[in-house]
């Protein structure tokens, strides 16, 4: 995987993550409660995570056990603070 498309996996992986929690970080970046260096800063921690693949999977569960990250997730604390 290129280093773009890299960034643009984590993205989505990142946006999606947000969504599933009921985040819309568009809004919350135009509301000013989330700085737009802070989303860069949160995909680049996603981008340095050994489970994506992991993440990806269940992201893509119909039912997901959870709306929550995984323990794992390296912006869990960002997630908590939204």
């Amino acid at each position: 995987m290129t280093d773009d498309a890299k960034i643009r996996h984590h993205v989505d992986l990142f946006d999606r993550t947000a969504k599933r929690m009921g985040l819309d970080l568009e809004e919350l970046a135009i509301e000013g409660k989330l700085p737009f260096d802070e989303i860069a800063d949160a995909v680049l921690r996603c981008a340095n995570c050994a489970h994506p693949e992991d993440c990806a999977h269940r992201l893509n569960m119909a039912n997901p056990e959870t709306s929550n990250p995984p323990d794992y997730c390296r912006n869990n604390e960002l997630f908590k603070s939204l």
